[in-house]
């Protein structure tokens, strides 16, 4: 049976199935992420974005198509997060706009409505650029319009379209250089195309399942050096998971770029309001702004309507930014990161030098203490409230210690979503509440719940990237003190706190001047690996040597589920003898992954 419309239920249905294949693979996309610059956290973005559409479309069902698409793009405009999140959403708010009049679609009609959302997304991005996420949307639309002349099924038009991404995903590495030498396929590309085999998914289920005639082969016309296998690869539209190819890379694809390479560093996000401010109501100049921004900026995007601009841009002024966008109105939800700084951190988790996520299976999800809604009038709430994100036990019990409210669990592959984060911040009766993330890749599930929650509860996101960095922050609180004079006393602590790590690597590999060999161990301090060994002791020394500067610090060793109680007591004694002015404590923290994590404070 041929599926000859498509109706909002029916559209619904295939959102929320792309965004749950999108979410499945999404550190895939992440391992990918290459361009613009190497920030590894496009799947992230991807999923946030799809995230915040589906929490709106499940909220607001239409059975009507162009009301359903038109929820949907609210949703992910709002929600949209980096480049592709961006992207993304207007790819659908193209949609949107040409579903709109409609109850249901036809394959004429949808294939119309894919190629206005191309047109949206390439209008958006100042410089567009060929071998990413836009060709592929704008390829497989492209087919989608030759195919619907000859077909009435929206079944069968989809999985062209399908096909299509898939071989326009293959080439992207012939169009973008940089792809090409690291030997992967667009990251935000693969992206579109986990939604659009979820969407495929709900429309077989729909079809009954049977139509396998659709089956076909995809030929990558991709070059044997950069990816594996070159051959013809047979894609089975009845399994949605599989890709097309499977890259081989020796090492992620942000360990082979330079940091230094990443000329405008500062990511910038932000809205204007146009309806508030000194300057509310001035006619908005699309050309002429981002012109201005491109002058010492790049990967451009601007989307405005009547009452609000989206803006995000890289670039090496921040500050000349904002003052060009305060002409326009007030500018609300800034959000700012120093991307070398994110691609050194990520160049230690790129390393692939720590066990596979299985490892994590058996930890719980939940928080340390129950998630009940606190409600309690004004004049019972606590002033102040704690959450944290730890990884084992024993740090969970440290945190508690320092009056933390919640312990989330997490870490580097198992992170806390911005509703663990909500649902946390609502279980405290407190006023305001501080959130330490305690890992550069959580801050920003942290940040966006607190987005979401300011009209609600004041919150502050204390940046800690490390459990040393978190538990010299909580250290650092003073509960008779402003929230201000605590925020800024939190941050001086972690300033003062070097973090060391150690595990062991997966596979042999270089870093900097360090011959890696697989199952040695490796010592990381503030996101460097300092230090490698056959042995874990004289690794652990390797690593302490360069965190200690004057030797009187105060050195806390947090041991680890698999750490050696020889190493441990060997290593105390050690520190003894090399500086007996350091004041040394021991405690049990039961994290996965790493044997041993050091902070040293001055």
């Amino acid at each position: 049976m041929s599926i000859r419309s498509l109706n909002g239920t029916d559209f619904t249905a295939m959102v929320l199935a792309g965004a749950e294949q999108l979410g499945q693979h999404a550190e895939h996309v992440n391992s990918l992420n290459v361009f613009p610059v190497p920030d590894g956290d496009t799947g992230t973005n991807m999923n946030l974005t799809m995230s915040a559409g589906v929490a709106e479309i499940k909220r607001k069902s239409s059975a009507s198509i162009g009301e359903a698409a038109g929820i949907l793009s609210k949703g992910l405009l709002m929600g949209a997060r980096g480049n592709s999140g961006v992207i993304l959403s207007q790819l659908f708010r193209g949609f949107s706009r040409s579903a709109a009049p409609y109850e249901e679609l036809n394959t004429l009609q949808f294939a119309a409505a894919l190629q206005n959302g191309v047109d949206a997304a390439y209008k958006a991005v100042v410089k567009p650029v060929e071998g990413t996420i836009l060709t592929v949307a704008k390829e497989a639309a492209k087919h989608a319009n030759y195919y619907a002349r000859r077909t009435n099924d929206i079944t069968e038009l989809m999985n062209e379209v399908l096909l299509k991404a898939k071989e326009a995903l293959a080439m992207t590495p012939e169009l973008l250089p940089v792809l090409k030498q690291v030997g992967v396929v667009d990251s935000g590309g693969q992206g579109l195309v986990y939604i659009y085999e979820g969407f495929m998914e709900v429309l077989l289920q729909s079809d009954g399942g049977s139509r396998t005639s659709l089956n076909k082969e995809v030929t990558p016309s991709v070059a044997a050096s950069a990816l594996k296998p070159a051959a013809p690869t047979e894609v089975d539209i009845k399994k949605p998971a599989q890709q097309v190819i499977a890259p081989e890379m020796p090492l992620s694809a942000q360990a082979r770029l330079e940091t230094e390479d990443i000329e405008f560093l500062y990511d910038m996000e932000f809205f204007i309001n146009r309806e508030l401010g000194e300057n509310a109501g001035v006619a908005f100049d699309d050309e002429a702004f981002r012109k201005a921004l491109s002058v010492n900026g790049d990967s451009i995007i601007i989307i405005a309507d009547d009452e609000v601009i989206k803006v995000h841009v890289h670039s090496k002024t921040p500050g000349d930014v904002l003052n060009l966008a305060l002409h326009y109105g007030e500018i609300t939800q800034i959000h700012i990161l120093n991307m070398r700084e994110q691609h050194r951190d990520l160049l230690t988790a790129g390393m692939d030098i720590a066990p596979s996520p299985e490892l994590f299976a058996e930890i719980p999800p939940e928080a340390a203490r129950s998630m009940e809604e606190a409600v309690l009038p004004a004049d019972e709430m606590a002033p102040y409230g704690f959450i944290a994100v730890s990884s084992g036990d024993g740090i969970a019990e440290i945190f508690q210690s320092l009056g933390v409210d919640v312990v989330l669990s997490g870490g580097q592959t198992m992170n806390p979503s911005t509703e663990d984060f909500v649902k946390a911040v609502r279980s405290i009766a407190a006023e305001q509440i501080f959130i330490l993330p305690n890992n550069s890749n959580i801050v920003l599930a942290a940040e966006q719940a607190r987005e979401l929650l300011e009209d609600e509860r004041r919150i502050t996101v204390i940046p800690s990237k490390t459990i040393p960095q978190g538990m010299a922050a909580a250290f650092a609180f003073q509960e008779d003190e402003s929230a201000e004079t605590n925020r800024d006393q939190m941050l001086e602590a972690i300033s003062r706190v070097q973090s060391g790590q150690v595990t062991h690597a997966v596979r042999d590999t270089q870093y900097d001047e360090l011959d890696i060999k697989a199952g040695h161990y490796i010592g990381i301090h503030n996101s460097k690996i300092v230090a490698t060994d056959e042995t874990m002791l004289q690794a652990c020394e390797g690593l302490l040597k360069q965190m200690m500067e004057s030797g009187d610090e105060v050195v806390t060793i947090l041991e680890g589920e698999e750490a050696d109680p020889e190493v441990t007591a060997a290593l105390a004694t050690w520190l003894e003898v090399q500086y007996p002015d350091a004041e040394v404590e021991v405690h049990l923290g039961g994290q996965p992954v790493y044997y041993y994590l050091f902070s040293v404070e001055s």
